[in-house]
């Protein structure tokens, strides 16, 4: 129940941050680089609510479905079916980059670093 509490409150956190980023933030680095790490680590948390105890590969998981979402990016899937709600166009995003995935990458490898040393302490 630990672990249960703990995520959620990351999720939540997280959550926020990523709310304030894209509301509040026009800069050239926060907003397109950290909250695009952001976002694999708010994913990450949110599927660890429900795995707690986790499965090894759920950093490499979350890393393929933030690149489907891409992709989903690359062929215009929010023109193609005429979403025009705001919210739900940045959470799908419209605009493929390849940075994006790096960015997706570097949060999966923090993911997997940050799992490995909370292991090593407990």
């Amino acid at each position: 129940m630990k672990k249960r509490i703990f995520y959620i409150i990351s999720f939540l956190v997280i959550f926020c941050i990523e709310v304030l980023i894209a509301l509040y933030v026009r800069d050239r680095f926060i907003r397109p680089y950290v909250g695009d790490m952001l976002v694999v680590v708010l994913v990450y948390s949110f599927v660890r609510i429900f795995l707690p105890t986790g499965i090894p590969r759920i950093p490499f998981y979350v890393f393929l479905f933030a690149c489907f979402v891409e992709v989903l990016q690359y062929f215009q899937l929010v023109e193609t079916l005429g979403v025009t709600n705001r919210v739900a166009r940045i959470v799908l995003g419209s605009t493929f980059d390849w940075g994006d995935i790096a960015c997706y990458a570097v949060g999966c490898v923090f993911i997997v670093l940050f799992e490995h040393f909370v292991r090593r302490r407990s």
